[in-house]
């Protein structure tokens, strides 16, 4: 079980691009994003996300059982699932509304910035996440990450088109 926990923890290798693993992780959930909300509409991607939370809390738990690192900088599965979540608000809104998802791309630049900046500063109930010092508080960092990341999305979308009428 531990080379499958590996491929999944690193997103297949992924955590191992240097500088800046976590960065990498989020970049990459961009395109698998994209892909999951092609297929299948919002409904998928919110699967994708909650099937990243899960699988990446099991392949953390067992990349780190027995290590002193409880969040080893190669396990980049968290930042998939928060990143997916950032994006949530870009595939509902494409889904609901018939937009072409790509269509939104200043939200797609806003949503990856804005979980960075999250995931990086640790404000707030992120920071609280990171310090329980397990698995758990591994992905659920990021988790909360991308629901401030996908609120700062719908914000700045409402402030765009609503404020502003653009």
């Amino acid at each position: 079980m531990r080379p499958l926990a590996h491929l999944i923890a690193t997103v297949g290798g992924t955590g191992y691009l240097r500088p800046a693993p976590g960065t990498w992780g989020s970049a990459v959930a961009l395109p698998l994003g994209f892909g999951l909300h092609a297929i299948g509409g919002f409904p998928l991607l919110a699967l994708g996300a909650a099937s990243s939370f899960a699988k990446g809390w099991w392949a953390t738990a067992e990349m780190t059982r027995d290590s002193k690192d409880h969040d080893p900088s190669e396990i980049v599965i968290d930042e998939v699932a928060g990143q997916l979540i950032a994006l949530m608000p870009l595939s509902y809104a494409s889904w609901v509304h018939g937009v072409p998802v790509l269509a939104m791309w200043p939200g797609w630049i806003a949503a990856f910035a804005l979980f960075r900046l999250f995931d990086i500063t640790k404000p707030g109930p992120i920071g609280w996440a990171d310090r329980r010092g397990d698995a758990l508080g591994v992905m659920l960092d990021d988790v909360i990450a991308g629901v401030f990341a996908a609120l700062g999305v719908i914000l700045l979308a409402g402030l765009y088109h609503g404020v502003l009428g653009l």
